[in-house]
């Protein structure tokens, strides 16, 4: 039994399947056997071939591997870039995807041949190839590879997860086609490219072919030569289908418990900063200023946690992005909670709250943060400063924003996070499809049930316990009560519901005020809805 590992320093394992454009985004997984024995080929022909290794051995060795292995698959996502490509000129461009698998830069895909035995020569010949091993795949993949020793190949052989497929495949598992070597063929040349020369004339004209290749096989064939003489696939191959996970790109959260805690001490959750400028936002730019702060916190961490790498790392707190750029589920990533917490209709605080904690990197990004800059300001030099005020825990810091309480009121719109389902077995109840107030009431009333889900504190409270009481004036429209400094009422449209983004539909949802009544005290903060994370759907403690 022989197994190779290889890990990718990038994280990242670029490559395209045979047969698939490169712009349909499908990467391959597992790395296929061809393009495996390929690069040892390549690695044996660019780097050992100055008598550092017998060359009779190498060939034994890349010809007993042309066997079918089984993998072991870490963990893994994918993603994908856009590059806009010269096509013909610099003006004349074309886009192009970039896809790719992401893994953890120090797992390990373990490639296991059951049935390949290697005399000790050969393995020392292998262990030294591999050594010189950097590449798979595209030029992107750097890859290091090892020889996995004996004692270690028991463990490898427990943990295959990805197999040629059989008759009877697992209901967890799908069928994926693999292209691999076909030991029958693969090291002949009978269509390998060559050169044609003759010398002599008549009867003692000799014909010689110099192959163009060293081995001379179709292993070795370049992949643009097949392309132009239209080979659909290369000779020397076969298509194997294997069985790999059907979730083999899941991305499973981290627990809270791995995220809360570092080092033993528990991981701060809250940041709070006072706003200062000459003039101060208004309440009704909310959205905006929450999402300034956001780019800025990114920013910020970009540069901190990059510091000598060729990449900007991204922050899954700040951004609410694993590292595919999926959305987050469970709602533990940062709130970014602007406030008027004078009353006096202009945003004076700023409050931070991540469930899942801050890391050092975020906290060195907090206290970096000096000012909330967008260009609106920066062409009227009205810079909006922030200064940090503390940093805490939920249950431990004191702010009007988190409570406890048990009446808490509306401080911007709660904006419906669906549509009103009007056919179906799921669509909404006769009321709700005809009247706003009726369909609003009924969606906050399920993000509250999903509020209390997530905090296991409120696990006996039940979401129609919960009093919801439309704020709506005479005429039927929503409507914040006058405050206390004598502004004026709002309404949820004087609000900006558009988030910076293209594709964002805040502005045409439903959406209005709201009181809310608890059977006891809770802890906040308390934001539902639509951009719920950027300030909006934010309610807040009533005023004694």
């Amino acid at each position: 039994m022989i197994a190779i590992a290889l890990r990718f320093p990038s994280g990242r394992f670029h490559a395209t399947p045979w047969g698939r454009h490169v712009n349909e985004g499908a990467p391959e997984w597992p790395p296929s056997p061809w393009r495996l024995l390929r690069s040892l080929v390549a690695t044996w022909k660019r780097k050992l071939n100055n008598g550092q290794a017998d060359s009779a051995q190498i060939e034994r060795v890349i010809q007993a591997l042309a066997a079918l292995p089984d993998f072991h698959l870490p963990p893994a996502s994918t993603g994908h870039s856009r590059h806009y490509m010269p096509k013909r000129s610099a003006e004349d461009k074309t886009m192009v995807f970039d896809a790719f698998v992401a893994i953890p830069r120090d797992a390990e895909v373990i490639a296991l041949w059951r049935d390949v035995t290697l005399s000790q020569d050969e393995r020392s010949a292998l262990a030294l190839l591999l050594e010189h091993f950097s590449s798979l795949g595209r030029a992107e993949t750097w890859c290091a590879a090892r020889l996995v020793t004996d004692s270690e190949l028991d463990a490898a052989a427990a943990e295959i997860n990805c197999r040629p497929s059989s008759d009877h495949s697992e209901r967890s598992e799908e069928t994926v086609r693999v292209l691999c070597v076909d030991p029958t063929s693969a090291f002949l040349n009978q269509h390998t490219p060559k050169t044609v020369t003759q010398t002599g004339r008549g009867r003692s004209r000799v014909r010689t072919e110099v192959p163009h290749y060293d081995p001379d096989w179709h292993l070795c064939i370049e992949t643009l030569w097949l392309h132009q003489k239209r080979w659909s696939d290369p000779p020397g191959s076969q298509w194997i289908n294997y069985a790999r996970q059907r979730d083999c790109f899941k991305v499973t959260p981290r627990t809270a418990s791995s995220r809360v805690r570092e080092n033993g001490r528990p991981r701060f959750q809250i940041a709070r900063f006072s706003l200062d400028s000459a003039v101060l936002p208004l309440v009704t730019a909310t959205l905006p200023v929450a999402e300034d702060a956001r780019r800025n916190l990114m920013g910020i961490f970009g540069r901190i946690a990059g510091r000598g790498a060729n990449t900007k790392p991204k922050s899954w707190v700040f951004s609410g992005k694993d590292e595919s750029g999926d959305p987050l589920t469970g709602h533990r990533h940062a709130y970014f909670l602007p406030t008027d917490e004078d009353h006096d209709g202009r945003l004076d605080h700023f409050t931070i709250v991540a469930i899942g904690g801050f890391g050092p990197d975020e906290i060195r990004a907090l206290d970096a943060l000096r000012e909330i800059k967008n260009r609106q300001r920066e062409e009227s030099r009205q810079p909006l400063r922030v200064l940090l005020l503390g940093l805490g825990m939920i249950g431990d810091y004191s702010a009007p924003v988190l409570g406890p309480s048990s009446e808490w009121i509306s401080a911007t719109p709660f904006i419906a996070p669906r549509f009103p389902k009007s056919r179906g077995t799921k669509r909404d109840p006769e009321p709700a499809r005809v009247s706003p107030v009726a369909f609003l009431s009924l969606t906050l009333r399920e993000e509250l049930a999903h509020f209390i889900e997530r905090r296991s504190e409120l696990s006996a409270l039940s979401a129609d316990d919960i009093e919801i009481t439309p704020l709506i004036d005479e005429s039927g429209n929503f409507r914040l009560p006058r405050s206390a400094r004598g502004e004026h009422p709002r309404r949820p449209l004087q609000f900006k519901r558009y988030r910076q983004k293209r594709d964002d539909d805040g502005g045409r949802r439903s959406s209005g005020f709201f009181r809310l009544n608890f059977p006891r005290a809770v802890q906040g903060p308390i934001a539902l809805g639509h951009s719920c994370h950027f300030g909006l759907g934010l309610f807040v403690p009533m005023a004694d």
